[in-house]
């Protein structure tokens, strides 16, 4: 959503349809998690029958995750990023030029099996003493991928004023600018999601906190005026579902229509409603085109709105406050 993360993008570059192809499979990841808990549950059918809460299992599974997951997967990722195992496997996860949640997933079955060698850990260790429960099991493998997700978000959501507050908390937790710095040199940042162990292997980056900060908080952060803008407008309830943040994978089938778009569209006509009594035009997608940013805005009008003799002046008024912002920002060519 470019109108509402624009100044906290880490990177300025766009994700293309080159990247979304070959992230296509970035749910294999998730597949292999439930296959992998599948086999184990045939195996030893007795771990479907955990209570649901266990308060000790929690505990031990945050104590197996410091004590074991954390220091496995920074040496590992370290060893990823050796010549001989980064040319032949870990490649193939940097080949992302914009970081992206579904970046989290790209990557090879080698590095997959590692990780969840490295998710089991706490599961397997929590419940083999006794501690496990289905609230700590589910509890788990979500906190992990999300957070995996977001450390892979080009958008900056962490905000700085919780270092400032707790400052240890910025060794427990890492962000998606500390992960950014990562995947820009790859010599810097290795941790899973604590940046305390970059410190004792001295690996953190020194520019983490600062960047965090700045990124954050807008410090001198202003948005470049787009060269060239087409202002658009919606087309139907139907084409608006293929916006990239609704559904990505439909949004590169833009013509295609995904048997989900009929289940999703009451809400999609709500929006609609409500677009048309509150909103005001908003920054859709970009692109850099031979070193010029070129930007699309979007009226929030719908095409049959254009024929209601009483939606007219609402929409002139939206073209016309578009136009004005144009000019106002210094863009140098506008085109309806």
């Amino acid at each position: 959503m470019l109108f509402l993360n624009r100044n906290h993008r880490l990177s300025e570059k766009a994700i293309g349809f080159d990247q979304i192809d070959k992230e296509w499979h970035w749910d294999n990841f998730i597949i292999l998690e439930a296959s992998v808990a599948s086999i184990l549950s045939l195996i030893n059918p007795s771990v479907t029958n955990l209570p649901i809460w266990k308060t000790s299992g929690i505990i031990s599974c945050v104590i197996f995750h410091i004590g074991l997951s954390e220091p496995l997967y920074y040496w590992l990722h370290r060893l990823l990023h050796s010549p001989y195992f980064f040319q032949h496997y870990h490649w193939l996860h940097h080949s992302s030029t914009v970081n992206h949640p579904f970046t989290a997933g790209h990557a090879t079955f080698l590095e997959h099996l590692l990780l969840c060698v490295i998710m089991g850990v706490p599961i397997l260790g929590s419940t083999l003493i006794g501690h496990g429960s289905v609230i700590m099991f589910y509890g788990y493998v979500l906190v992990f991928d999300f957070l995996r997700c977001m450390g892979h978000s080009n958008i900056e959501v962490v905000p700085h004023h919780i270092f400032k507050t707790v400052p240890l908390l910025k060794y427990l937790i890492y962000t998606p600018t500390y992960h950014f710095l990562h995947h820009r040199d790859m010599k810097t940042n290795f941790c899973l999601f604590m940046p305390l162990f970059d410190v004792f292997g001295k690996t953190m980056n020194e520019i983490s906190w600062d960047l965090h900060r700045e990124i954050s908080s807008n410090e001198g952060k202003k948005a470049n005026a787009p060269d060239f803008v087409f202002l658009a407008h919606v087309v139907d309830v139907m084409s608006s579902m293929h916006v990239p943040f609704v559904f990505r994978s439909c949004s590169s089938l833009p013509y295609a229509t995904n048997i989900i778009f009929f289940l999703h569209w009451p809400v999609a006509f709500m929006v609609m409603l409500i677009m048309w009594a509150k909103s005001k035009t908003f920054l859709l997608s970009f692109c850099h085109l031979r070193g010029r940013l070129l930007q699309s805005w979007v009226v929030p009008r719908f095409g049959f709105m254009y024929f209601l003799p009483s939606a007219k002046d609402g929409i002139n008024r939206q073209i016309e406050e578009a136009i004005l912002k144009a000019d106002r920002i210094g863009v140098k060519v506008l085109s309806l």
